[in-house]
């Protein structure tokens, strides 16, 4: 699915990302998590082409996408959801949804996918996709766009952020389904337990380099015992 082969990035003569590698197969669910500023959304970036390694491949279906674009990538199927969700003032629900899948959608199609993310269609379909939406109700259409595009491969940056309880619960219950139902493979940034125990794989990043990288039954004990300078706000 995705392989990153000597990943660095350098900024400021700082190492961000410190010569990673690491692979991910298709339908895999890996969680990477770690302190603050050891470079996890700077990886996310960089796998999704938002910034361009200093050094290092990426390897996506058997292809070398390190040089492609933003909008190649989303072409080839990986899709990137942001810590904060982007607005489209003037946009429909219906019209990012119809964008998303390169067609016109019917309203069956819509609520389809509007429904596995827990959102009712006649409701949602005609809202605009403003800041009148809550940051649950966003990451929930951003996700139905990427249902709705057919991603191979979704990368998410701390998805709970901005979010409710309520909503949170909702969001890992939709990423359950995706694992599931096999509906692509999930990359997602987090330090939320009930995150880590859905995943298959979790990578613990350290100052720009991976300090594990396992099965979540590897990975979980070393976590839970403080082993990686976790403070306990981050569980």
């Amino acid at each position: 699915m995705i392989e990153a082969i000597n990943l660095t990035y350098i900024k400021d003569n700082k190492k961000i990302i410190d010569n990673i590698s690491f692979k991910i197969n298709k339908n895999d669910f890996l969680v990477i998590t770690g302190p603050n500023g050891s470079g996890k959304s700077t990886l996310a970036k960089i796998l999704m082409g938002i910034i361009k390694p200093t050094s290092g491949k990426i390897i996506y279906n058997n292809v070398d996408i390190t040089d492609l674009s933003i909008t190649d990538r989303a072409n080839a199927g990986i899709t990137f959801t942001f810590q904060t969700p982007i607005t489209f003032k003037g946009l429909r629900v219906i019209d990012l949804l119809n964008i998303a899948s390169k067609n016109h959608l019917s309203f069956e199609e819509a609520k389809a996918y509007l429904s596995m993310v827990g959102l009712c269609a006649r409701e949602y379909l005609e809202r605009n996709v403003d800041k009148t939406l809550s940051g649950g109700e966003q990451k929930r259409i951003e996700i139905a766009c990427s249902l709705a595009k057919g991603s191979l491969l979704r990368i998410f940056d701390e998805p709970e952020a901005g979010i409710d309880l309520w909503s949170f619960n909702d969001l890992v219950n939709i990423f359950k389904t995706i694992k599931k139902e096999k509906l692509g493979s999930l990359i997602i940034i987090s330090h939320q337990e009930k995150i880590l125990n859905n995943a298959n794989k979790i990578m613990i990043l350290e100052k720009g380099k991976i300090k594990h990288l396992g099965t979540k039954k590897e990975i979980l004990p070393l976590i839970k015992k403080r082993e990686c300078d976790f403070c306990k706000e981050d569980l």
